[in-house]
């Protein structure tokens, strides 16, 4: 007998269809159009693709196959030989976008650099020659670890270019976390800063880089490669450390693209589950290169003159797809931004955006509840008018959450783009297509043309509308994930064996919870080791919280069950209160009746207990696992190596 799938009880109706205007502008411009492609997609996926990489795309060699697929294997555009450096820069230089702005950067401090579509391929094409000078050869691993800087994407950039792979570590990530990662992937290189800026503080990256290489840990790295961004004193390792300026110094600029096959790796970038080894995403060339370049085209209706903002790290898939690859790709211009809101400047994203005109702002929730935290003067007392397109990305959004950000940053004009996809799928699986789909508050609508999504039991069955389930896709896309780096074994377990394959036809599980409802649109409910089991109904997290923000007196919230010998777990919050609010015994009670009224008695919190903040991820991300720790009385477990303020575990452990 099957697991019980997850109870669905919050419901939400507002409708936010695009304007006449925007729709008459778009690319896709009705929900017939959407309907049309998507069904020309599902006929004949393989063709569907075909079409858009022989007119989206530059090839130096056509492919044999479309889609080679051996369950759970695929290979796409098999034969076909190209370089994502190439279609990110050189194919630009023939047009009038050679004098393009490609990357506008501003660094925390207020310095700002604009590179050209010219000048960026110059700074790559002469990094490309300096990998090579330090006998880096195509199939050769490169670590980068870098802060938010231009020379983060021209590393990465320079990598693809001569066909190394590169594996992007995390910024934020300890030297433990950066030495395992380093060895997994056996890398030769590692590319750095002195330090970078964070929230008025130097994040000291190269004495990390010199800890995670102590004692000869990592044999594979002979060069270290250092940006000076910071200017503080580091050490250098004679014969293995080396300047950036100093070698780019006179070097050539001219360094051909190396034509790459389309299965040839482009990079590995590692998740981190909660137990176990981090899992080493590997991602192929062209297929990587097609689904960035138009999810980013068709979801955020790219146009030419868009200053395009996306506030993720590069250090995270939302960064490789969405502010180094899928914008250039397209021409782009993307902007880059190395700080964060902070107590010195609360406002600092909306002064990036009136400063730079951004036309395209995309983001996760927990930085907007941060924004509804620190409250409305800050967007209010800034231009934003240039802001046609909004989005978001990470996890669902909460309804409320959602309207805040539609009313106070959108002005009620923009278009909210609200994707569901993950690091392993390369690029959004689940988005409305802005002048196309009516939005509803906290749906990502719609599977993306050519992503056959479903909602399942765990025996693989489709349930019916509005109930729980597990949320898989049908059918290979090309920005799939091809392996786990090293453990083709744990690719298998973990992404195509959860459901059981039926009549021979694996599905990808997406380790998440959701449900479509009677128009169709998917609802992601977290993942769904995010779910609270009260006396055998299995309630998602997600929507709890999303219960508790719709009260006016909550920024934001965060639910973990907690243990229960008569119900099997309980729900515990965790609340953190917006403005002048504060705590009460009173607002305890009036919370706990705000959610009977929203989900039901079912999902009634047993505890409430208020906060300051929750720990958060530097990515942004609650750590839930540790609140579970916390909640259930347990000494806090597992890596804690991302966490951005250990202080907030700390007063939280008092706490409770």
């Amino acid at each position: 007998m099957s697991e019980p799938t997850i109870e669905s009880i919050l419901q939400e109706k507002r409708l936010f269809p695009p304007t006449p205007e925007f729709s008459q502008n778009a690319q896709i411009q009705s929900l017939e159009d959407y309907q049309q492609l998507y069904d020309k997609a599902k006929a004949d996926p393989e063709k569907f693709w075909a079409d858009l990489a022989e007119t989206q795309l530059h090839w130096f060699q056509k492919w044999d196959t479309v889609l080679d697929w051996k369950p759970p294997f695929a290979k796409w555009f098999d034969g076909g030989k190209m370089n994502i450096s190439y279609n990110c820069l050189d194919r630009h230089l023939t047009t009038w976008r050679r004098n393009k702005a490609a990357l506008i950067w501003e660094g925390e401090p207020g310095d700002s650099r604009t590179f050209t579509y010219a000048q960026l391929h110059r700074e790559v094409c002469q990094f490309a020659n300096v990998l090579k000078q330090l006998g880096v050869k195509k199939g050769d691993v490169v670590g980068i670890y870098m802060p938010m800087i231009p020379e983060a994407a021209i590393a990465m950039l320079a990598c693809a270019r001569i066909g190394a792979p590169h594996s992007v570590v995390f910024g934020g990530f300890s030297a433990e976390a950066l030495r395992d990662r380093l060895i997994d992937g056996e890398a030769k290189l590692v590319i750095t800063a002195d330090g970078g800026w964070r929230k008025d503080a130097i994040v000291p990256l190269k004495a990390q880089v010199d800890k995670a290489l102590s004692n000869n840990s990592v044999p594979s790295v002979t060069n270290v490669l250092v940006v000076k961004r910071t200017q503080q004193e580091i050490q250098m390792e004679p014969g293995r450390d080396h300047w950036w300026h100093d070698l780019q110094q006179g070097i050539s600029a001219d360094c051909p693209a190396e034509p790459m096959d389309s299965e040839d790796m482009l990079f590995i970038l590692y998740t981190s589950g909660s137990t176990g080894k981090p899992k080493g995403v590997v991602h192929t060339t062209a297929g990587y290169n097609l689904y960035t370049h138009m999810t980013l085209q068709w979801a955020f209706d790219l146009k030419d003159t868009d200053v395009y903002w996306c506030t993720a790290d590069v250090g995270w898939i939302t960064g490789h797809s969405y502010i180094v690859y899928g914008p250039l790709s397209n021409g782009a211009t993307t902007l880059m931004y190395e700080g964060a809101p902070r107590a010195s400047n609360p406002g600092a994203f909306w002064d990036v955006i009136e400063k730079h005109g951004v036309n395209i702002f995309y983001t996760a929730p927990t930085a907007i509840r941060a924004f509804i935290k620190m409250g409305e003067q800050h967007p209010k007392t800034r231009n934003l008018s240039s802001l046609r397109l909004l989005g978001t990305v990470g996890e669902p959004i909460n309804p409320e959450a959602w309207m805040w950000y539609h009313r106070v940053i959108g002005g009620e004009k923009c278009p909210i783009v609200d994707t569901w996809w993950q690091t392993e799928t390369a690029g959004f699986m689940i988005t409305p297509l802005p002048g196309a789909i009516p939005t509803k508050p906290g749906s990502a609508t719609l599977p993306f043309p050519g992503i056959i999504a479903d909602i399942v039991d765990l025996e693989g069955n489709t349930v019916p509308d509005n109930e729980g389930g597990y949320l898989v896709v049908r059918h290979p896309w090309p920005g799939m994930m091809r392996t786990v780096y090293g453990d083709p074994d744990r690719f298998r377990r973990t992404y195509w064996e959860h459901i059981p394959p039926q009549d021979g036809k694996y599905v990808y599980f997406a380790g998440d919870g959701a449900r479509k409802d009677e128009d169709g649109y998917f609802w992601v409910m977290g993942r769904v080791d995010d779910v609270i089991n009260v006396a055998g109904h299995r309630l998602g997290t997600m929507e709890i919280e999303s219960a508790l923000v719709s009260h006016p007196a909550v920024a934001e919230a965060a639910v973990v069950g907690k243990p229960d010998e008569m119900k099997g777990e309980e729900v515990f919050a965790f609340v953190t209160l917006e403005g002048d609010h504060t705590p009460s015994e009173e607002l305890v009670k009036e919370l706990k009746k705000h959610v009977v009224q929203e989900i039901g008695a079912i999902a009634r919190p047993g505890e409430i207990r208020f906060t300051d903040a929750l720990p958060k991820t530097r990515s942004g991300k609650i750590m839930r696992r540790l609140l579970r720790n916390l909640a259930a009385g347990q000494e806090v477990a597992g890596d804690t190596s991302t966490l951005e303020d250990m202080g907030v575990l700390d007063k939280l452990r008092e706490g409770v």
